[in-house]
């Protein structure tokens, strides 16, 4: 018995290309998870069953309300519109509105004309909308890992042009009115040392109560006193600071309270607002404050607790709202000890104390600081900031720096003006350490194995912990390895600048 016959293909072009046109209709209804069909106008036309499912997370109850209504009224941050002017088809999206995120596909659809070589495309005449996975993010995790991230990034960006370009509070202001010069950005680290300050210092922000920032000199105290100033309630009002071991004794119940019309000898005639008062609205930052007279101090406290000061050789009593910052490198309980500070007046500013770590407990700070610290001095001069080799690096890391960000910052403007070379490798930063005065010099540490015990015992962490610890590790060999620069740092990683000032201000963040 003769087998029956083989269905034939087409052998003209524009069966074939209806037969195509037809299987894949038929295989995009099979397997997608919907569809729906514009006209030229972009009005909806027709949806098939599969699409109706997600009619009650657009906010319709009946196929009715969805029909005839213009696609960008009905399915938010669509872009058939796009479609339907260019008459190009966008394969492959992602579409994220109030019914969740999709994979989906958007097709023109073009009316036929007989043409030389068959049926040519026309005018767009409508498009046809597809979803192909209304759970992209089990069934292709790694595409919507990419789409996150690259969103993330790009939000980091807008944010920081906004910090940096847009933010009114960092502009000089046109009426003299005093602001603050940093945010928290400012404060360059991503150790564990300088997240957890980072983040004291943040919920500080939130409150009205003093702060008392410790640590020694050099380590960023006024930065982030301004930063705190920045993020707070009062960031529209004044930042006013005194740095109080800067003014003479007989001077500061003047600056503080500020004094009356011919108060003594000398005076203005019109009299002068002092620190406190200018501050009224905002922030008052008293830097040094461990280096305040005995005699001033009870002023001071009484301030503090009534809201009020009273100008020099006035009888009138002037109510102010300023927040108060302060800021030492004094061993303050030792002074308090001594009779050299009144124990009140150190409760009453102690109530949110912060410990800002000095730059040898950060040393995995110091290739970022480097690189930060390089773009303001090129900034400042013109120049092209140095390029420290990797050896020059781990020489910088290995010193004590007693005198912290601001001794490194000194080693760096000597190297700029010194080296003949934007190249700087370890024999040049040592030579100029050893001219700055350095009586010891650190060589950096070699790197040792561990023994099997303990290298187990350090296995025995929560995992989240290990992989943030690596991130870090890899992060600080990158930018040791690429000299500070960010950007080459994460091409070497791997991901994006963006991604990079991401870890490196909170380790913790994915």
């Amino acid at each position: 018995m003769p087998s029956p016959a083989s269905p034939a293909l087409p052998l003209d072009a524009n069966a074939i290309h209806a037969l195509a046109a037809r299987s894949m209709f038929h295989l995009f209804s099979s397997i997608s998870q919907g569809m729906f069909l514009v006209d030229r106008s972009g009005r909806i036309v027709w949806v098939n069953e599969g699409y109706k499912r997600f009619l009650p997370a657009l906010g319709f109850s009946s196929v009715d309300q969805f029909m005839g209504r213009m696609v960008e009224d009905v399915i938010p941050n669509t872009l058939m519109r796009q479609v339907l002017e260019t008459g190009k088809p966008i394969l492959i999206d992602l579409l994220t509105n109030k019914a969740g995120t999709f994979v989906v596909s958007r097709i023109p659809l073009h009316e036929e004309r007989e043409g030389d070589a068959g049926h040519v495309p026309g005018e767009v005449i409508g498009a046809i909308g597809i979803v192909l996975f209304d759970h992209p993010e089990t069934t292709l995790q790694p595409l919507i890992s990419k789409f996150a991230m690259l969103q993330r990034d790009l939000d980091d960006a807008r944010r920081e042009l906004a910090t940096q370009r847009a933010n009114p509070l960092l502009r000089p202001s046109s009426d003299g009115q005093r602001r603050a010069k940093y945010t928290f950005a400012s404060f360059i680290g991503s150790s564990p040392a300088a997240v957890d300050v980072k983040r004291h210092a943040r919920r500080a922000a939130q409150s009205s109560s003093p702060v008392l920032l410790l640590g020694e000199t050099g380590t960023g105290k006024e930065l982030l006193a301004h930063a705190i100033h920045t993020a707070s309630a009062r960031a529209n009002g004044p930042f006013v600071s005194l740095n109080i071991a800067a003014v003479p004794d007989t001077l500061l119940e003047a600056e503080f309270f500020g004094f009356a019309p011919g108060a003594f000898t000398g005076a203005d005639r019109r009299g002068r607002e002092g620190k406190f008062k200018l501050a009224d609205g905002g922030t008052l930052f008293l830097d040094e404050i461990g280096d305040m007279p005995m005699s001033l101090q009870a002023k001071l406290l009484r301030a503090l607790q009534e809201g009020e000061i009273e100008p020099l050789g006035s009888n009138k009593l002037v109510a102010f709202d300023a927040r108060v910052i302060a800021a030492t490198s004094r061993d303050l309980p030792a002074l308090v000890r001594d009779g050299r500070f009144r124990e009140d007046l150190y409760y009453r500013l102690n109530v949110l104390p912060l410990r800002v770590p000095p730059l040898r407990e950060r040393r995995g700070d110091i290739p970022a600081l480097v690189e930060a610290l390089g773009e303001d001095m090129a900034q400042r001069s013109g120049e092209a900031p140095p390029e420290l080799m990797p050896d020059a690096l781990a020489l910088l890391a290995a010193q004590h720096w007693r005198g912290n960000t601001r001794e490194l910052r000194n080693v760096l403007e000597q190297l700029a003006m010194r080296s003949d070379s934007t190249r700087i490798d370890a024999a040049e930063v040592k030579r100029v350490l050893a001219e700055t005065g350095l009586e010891q010099i650190a060589t950096p540490a070699p790197m040792t194995e561990s023994h099997d015990d303990a290298e187990g015992e350090r296995l025995l962490r929560p995992l989240t912990e290990q992989i943030a610890e690596l991130e870090q590790r890899a992060i600080a060999a990158a930018m040791a390895k690429t000299g500070g620069n960010k950007l080459a740092a994460s091409r070497l990683l791997g991901i994006s600048r963006a991604t990079l000032y991401d870890r490196m201000t909170d380790p913790n963040a994915k």
